[in-house]
């Protein structure tokens, strides 16, 4: 099922004075199908995501969001269809090949170790090094100064990274995940549940990491079940139902009570959305 996607966020690339790539969609899926044995977890979805654009997916459990976002993120591969970015088509076997064209994804379980600092915890497997061939050793100056650049500078939090990671609030630890996607300097971020049992503070402080990458250019996709959160901070919402995408809104034209309809049934009081 295709949806007409309309128009993505023009306030940002008009700010940026990115103009020309406003016409180029950042991901696109094309008639994306997944199967696992007789169950379609994902039918035919077709969507585009712009630059700089916060484009949430949503829906209710079971509406293929998760299936869908494991796709863009290389973890499955598509039974059926096509993805793009920057209009070029793409294809991945695992997540490293999705890291390699500048998609990272930060899952719900944030994969963090409490015992160690932030900085370790950004850099954990991928710490910059010094030497050569098997005598190369940990370079830890320029993890904690690439660890700092990236929670002051890109992030905008003034955080000791030595801070073991166990002391920290849900909102500083999701903040962590999120900069060790940083590390890898991607252009795309996909958040699974980004502000999920996480205070009103956490919440907010999350959603102004989100709204501040955006600024900065990258591309951030959200799966969420948060329909007030996505109403406030995403620029389009994508909704799911039964594996097909029923619709995609502005946040401005639509509201809770009719997202929470798609989402539970597919329809509008007017019927099913012809495909």
């Amino acid at each position: 099922m295709s949806v007409d996607d309309g128009t993505a966020t023009e306030q940002r690339h008009a700010e940026s004075g990115d103009t020309e790539s406003a016409g180029t969609p950042k991901l696109h899926a094309e008639n994306l199908t997944k199967q696992f044995g007789r169950i379609v977890a994902v039918e035919d979805v077709s969507l585009e995501i712009q630059p700089s654009e916060v484009f949430a997916l949503v829906g209710d459990n079971g509406a293929g969001k998760s299936t869908l976002m494991n796709m863009l993120s290389g973890v499955h591969e598509p039974t059926k269809g096509q993805i793009y970015k920057d209009g070029q088509p793409v294809n991945f076997d695992n997540p490293s090949d999705a890291r390699a064209t500048g998609i990272e994804t930060v899952y719900q379980d944030l994969a963090l170790m409490d015992d160690l600092d932030i900085a370790t915890n950004i850099f954990i497997g991928q710490f910059p090094r010094n030497g050569f061939g098997p005598f190369r050793i940990i370079d830890w100056d320029e993890t904690y100064e690439r660890a700092e650049e990236i929670m002051m500078d890109q992030l905008g939090r003034d955080v000791d990274i030595r801070t073991e990671v166990e002391f920290l609030s849900g909102g500083q630890r999701q903040l962590v995940a999120i900069g060790r996607a940083l590390a890898f300097d991607p252009d795309v971020i996909i958040l699974d549940e980004p502000t999920s049992a996480l205070s009103v503070d956490a919440t907010r402080l999350v959603q102004d990491t989100i709204d501040t990458l955006a600024d900065q250019g990258i591309t951030i996709v959200i799966v969420s079940h948060n329909i007030e959160s996505v109403l406030k901070h995403a620029d389009r919402i994508g909704v799911l139902f039964q594996g097909q995408l029923v619709d995609i809104k502005q946040p401005a034209e639509t509201d809770l009570e009719e997202l929470n309809e798609l989402m539970t049934t597919g329809t509008l009081a007017s019927g099913r959305l012809d495909d």
